[in-house]
């Protein structure tokens, strides 16, 4: 009886088959194989299964689908393995059988004329390998006449069980070239090998994409640091700098690391990636060492290493230009800010000069205020005891203005408070 499960992930399936979907081929020897990486962009996609479709058509095979990213057809005695990467695309060939001299012919010479040299994408690699059966010479060099006399890179791989001698090399007719030797191989350990050897290659190239970028950011940068440099030193200045123009220089400088940040550092990482699959494939082959040769990792650390050395000190110059960059921002945002707070102290400082100097003319014309009122107030006193004198009172007018000021100057002096108070109020609220 079978046990019921729970519900399943969706993807379950999927990612679970995902680990078969691209096994290694099984081959036997002797054999002749032929390897093409093609960078490819994504839309790339549906011109690359129009070709595969058309190879198909001609040989009465079946078409890929079309979302397929790997695909595998034998057409006639020529097989072809296609994958789809995230940033390039790899053909391998591979014909049965021997007998010609090694790397005479190839196995695209199995295919229709022409046809590879219309696959859509740019070439980054390709390689022909020979597996023939048997053991290399005592002596290795007695095979650099396959090679045009290149000095030879091999060695002993999976354990003993073949041995793989190449140059690195592009030759005349544009590919590289590795002969392997069979000593002891079963069939999925020739697919492995063959394998191996083409995806070291492969994403060695991809790696080295990156070199470029770096080669080319390292004068801008050193050009930035330069700026940078400048910058800080305004900044560490006390006096005679204008904030303003050194935050526009700085903010000028900030864009244009980004932007450099934003074009190089996918490259980078990608770089790093394929660094890492490189030395994950070597280590694969399990290598041991054939005298007067240097191995395949040795190579590809005196070769390949300082080339990723150079990315990576790319990269981290352009991420700690960036950090560099936004501290300077915030020290001299610092330095504004403090230049603004001590123009708003003086600002400030002149107001409140300014207000006790009004206040101080105010109290002035409240005290001119009071003696005018108090003297027109008077005045009209005055001339009332003087009309009530003719009228046939006996008042004394002079005596009466006299005695009146004093009364009239607090009435005055008081209205005007309670006026001036009454505002205060009104303003307040």
């Amino acid at each position: 009886m079978t046990a019921k499960l729970p519900r399943a992930h969706g993807a379950r399936l999927e990612l679970a088959h995902e680990v078969h979907a691209r096994p290694y081929e099984a081959h036997q020897t002797p054999l002749r194989a032929s390897f093409i990486a093609l960078l490819a962009p994504p839309d790339a996609r549906a011109a690359e299964l129009a070709c595969l479709s058309a190879l198909c058509a001609r040989f009465g095979v079946p078409a890929p689908a079309p979302d397929a990213s790997h695909f595998r057809a034998e057409f006639g005695p020529c097989r072809l393995s296609w994958e789809r990467h995230t940033e390039f695309s790899t053909y391998a060939f591979y014909l049965r059988g021997g007998g010609a001299p090694a790397f005479s012919t190839s196995a695209l010479a199995a295919l229709p004329e022409g046809w590879a040299a219309g696959l859509p994408g740019e070439l980054v690699f390709a390689a022909h390998a020979e597996l023939v059966r048997g053991e290399s010479p005592t002596e290795p060099g007695d095979h650099a006449p396959l090679f045009e006399g290149n000095d030879l890179v091999g060695s002993e791989v999976g354990d003993g069980a073949a041995v793989v001698l190449t140059d690195f090399r592009v030759h005349a007719d544009g590919f590289g070239r590795f002969l392997v030797f069979d000593r002891s191989l079963t069939r999925r350990q020739a697919g492995r090998v063959l394998q191996r050897l083409f995806e070291i290659e492969a994403y060695r190239m991809m790696a080295l994409l990156a070199l470029p970028h770096a080669r080319a950011a390292m004068p801008v940068l050193a050009a930035m640091e330069s700026r940078l440099a400048a910058i800080i030193s305004g900044i560490a200045a006390e006096r005679g700098v204008d904030e303003s123009h050194l935050l526009e220089e700085l903010t000028r400088l900030a864009a244009e690391v980004e932007n450099l940040i934003a074009f190089n550092q996918s490259r980078f990482r990608a770089a790093r990636a394929y660094h890492g699959i490189v030395r994950s494939r070597i280590a694969d082959l399990r290598e041991r060492r054939i005298r007067s040769l240097q191995m395949i990792d040795e190579f590809m650390t005196r070769r390949l290493a300082p080339a990723m050395d150079t990315c990576d000190s790319a990269s981290s110059r352009e991420l700690e230009l960036s950090e560099r960059v936004a501290r300077a921002s915030s020290m001299l945002h610092t330095r504004v800010d403090i230049v603004r707070e001590r123009q708003n102290r003086q600002l400030l400082e002149s107001m409140d000069r300014r207000a006790r100097l009004q206040l101080r003319l105010q109290e002035t014309v409240e005290g001119l205020s009071i003696a005018a009122i108090t003297y027109y107030l008077v005045g009209l006193v005055g001339y009332a005891a003087k009309g009530l004198n003719a009228a046939g009172w006996r008042i004394d007018a002079d005596l009466v203005m006299g005695v009146s000021i004093p009364i009239v100057a607090v009435i005055a002096a008081l209205g005007i408070r309670y006026v001036r108070r009454t505002i205060v109020r009104g303003q307040g609220r």
